[in-house]
This record gives C-alpha cells, structure tokens and sequence, in this order.
C-alpha cells in the first residue's frame, strides 16, 4: 500500500480535464438481451474455453424452473470487488482521489500547505508515509474525505470523476473498466440476479460512480464507512474522521451481513492482496450452488503482470477449487474502448 503512496505522490498533479464518457456500455452487436436473458454470445469479450463455458452452465442450471439446482430468483446474490476486479488497481483511484482532494482544499485554505499530511502531499515527501506507515495513510484519507456533509462529499466525487484522467495510461478514469466484466454484470442481472459490489475503498466513492460505470445502483454497494452524525441545524448528515467499518479481508463477510443480510452464491474477486480471499469462502459455503471467480493479473503487456508474494489467493483457489480468470487467457478484450 504504502509503495502505492510513493509513485501517487509523484502523479498528484496530472489530472487535467476530458470530456465525460459516454454511458455505460453498449450491447455488443453480436448481443441482444430479452426479457428472460441475453440471445447469442452473452459474454463476447471473453474466449471460448472451460471457464466462460463453466459460467453459462452454471447461469443455466441455476435459473432453470424444475432443475434440482434451481436457485429462487430473491437469493440470486453476486458479489463483486471492485480494485482489480471491475477496473484497474495500479494505482488505486481511492489514493487518486485523496490526492485529488488535498489540491482542491489546499487551493481554498493555502495555511493547510503547512500542516500534515496535506504537507507531505505537497512537497511530495516520501518518507512521512513510509515512517507513518498505514497510520500516516489513514490520516490523509480521514482527513480529505471528512468534515463536510454528505451533499459537499458527493459533489467532490463528481467533479473528481470528470475530470480525473488515469495516470500512465493517460486516459479518463472510466475507461480503466474490464470490459468482460460489464459483460458478466449485464449477463447476470439479465438473469435474475442482483449484483452488489463489495470493495475496501471507501462505500461513498465507489457510489458516485456505481450505476454510471457498472449499472449498480449505490444502495448495493457495500464498502469501507465513516462515522456519521446527524446535524439537525442544517438538516444534514455529517461525516467524522473516525472508521467506521473496514471493508477488507474478513471483514467483507462482515459488511456482506451488514448491507445485504445473506450469503452471495456468485462471489468474484482478485488476486493482489489477499483481500477477497474471505469474500469468496463466505460464499461458497451457500446452502445453495456457488460459483467464485478470482482475476488473476497475468497480463503484463494489456494490463499489468503482479502476484502476491505469499501466493495466498491463488493457493487458496486451488485449494478450494475456484474458478480462476487469467487475463492473458480469457479475455479477448480487457479495457473498454479497445
């Protein structure tokens, strides 16, 4: 996390403006999609192979009326994390987006130029982060996304999205979107099922762009909280630089309980952290038939080559025999746009 930090500090100021991308995706012309489904190739970015077989047959038998493994339409849960997941994490847009917010307050309050850690982002000071650690981390995103009321939050979360362009790739952050997994996201909802998408960003970042980028409404996105308070003179909820819920690890089981109140029975995750690995036991241990996805990122020419040093969500993949997307593999396209 803290490596991440250092190569931010040095793309702080490469947001410049670009003209809003257009909605969320458009069925492939080799797709339609009916009341009852998708007629033709429900998942075209993806390579035909076992795993894209794997998931129509599950899809199918889950949804067919009379199957023993019919699936009733209100426990259809799907789960997906986000950074790494249904976009790309190198760099993670939340840290973007903090330094995003340091520019905007420094520019209203010059004074706050001088006081960590808004100072160390500033003079682009590495080692206040590495001696600080997670600690020094915390204290930026508490400090950029508290404060104010929910209204002003969301309004700086809009204008962060339009106008931020992805560092490296030099391109608007909407187009950093996996396109097979807005085609699986369409494929599933066309299906009966509700997708959620479970993150350890923080919930009300993710939500400004849920149903724009991936057709999630924001009431179905779980995430990393703030403490509120409700402030009955402007009639206005407040938020608190104090944690509320850390939506990683063992805790995404936690806010799945929390927000959506059942197990999902199609969880998807990434390889990268070790962060999803709970996420997808928790769902596999369904009374009902589960699938789980783990993105492998295996694509050092289209995407980015990275693997955990402890290998712990590919071992505990094969261990649990999850189905594994390799992106070198099984994804014709990866971006959207390409």
């Amino acid at each position: 996390m803290i490596k991440k930090i250092f190569f931010l500090l040095v793309t702080l100021f490469l947001f410049v403006s670009c003209k809003k991308s257009d909605a969320l995706i458009a069925p492939s012309s080799d797709t339609a999609q009916s009341e009852t489904g998708i007629i033709g190739d429900p998942l075209p970015s993806w390579n035909k192979g076992a795993l894209k077989s794997d998931i129509i047959a599950y899809v199918e038998k889950v949804t067919k009326k009379g199957s023993p493994d019919f699936i009733p339409i209100e426990d259809r849960i799907a789960t997906f994390d986000n950074d790494g997941t249904l976009w790309a994490e190198k760099p993670y847009v939340q840290e973007l987006f903090a330094f995003y917010r340091v520019q905007k307050m420094v520019e209203a309050k010059p004074e706050l130029a001088k006081k960590q850690p808004f100072k160390a982002v500033v003079e682009k000071d590495k080692s206040y982060f590495e001696k600080g650690g997670d600690k020094a981390l915390i204290e930026l995103v508490a400090a950029t996304h508290t404060g104010m009321t929910e209204d002003e939050f969301e309004a700086s979360v809009a204008e962060f999205y339009k106008n931020a362009k992805y560092p490296g790739k030099n391109v608007p952050v909407k187009q950093i979107r996996y396109q097979p997994q807005l085609e699986l996201l369409n494929y599933l909802r066309a299906n009966g099922f509700k997708t959620y998408i479970v993150t350890g960003g923080t919930i009300e970042v993710v939500r400004g762009i849920s149903q724009d980028f991936y057709g999630v409404p924001k009431n179905q996105v779980v995430g990393t909280s703030f403490k509120y308070k409700y402030d009955p003179a402007k009639n206005a909820i407040q938020r608190e630089p104090a944690l509320n819920h850390f939506n990683d690890k063992e805790e995404k089981p936690a806010g799945i309980q929390l927000h959506i109140g059942q197990r999902p029975v199609f969880a998807c995750g990434n390889e990268g952290g070790g962060g999803d690995i709970a996420m997808l036991e928790y769902s596999q241990g369904n009374k009902y038939p589960s699938f789980q996805l783990l993105v492998n990122h295996n694509d050092s020419v289209r995407e980015y080559g990275y693997q955990e040093k402890d290998n712990a969500s590919l071992n505990a993949a094969a261990k649990n025999k999850w189905h594994v997307i390799s992106m070198k593999d099984d994804w014709k396209n990866i971006f959207t746009g390409k």
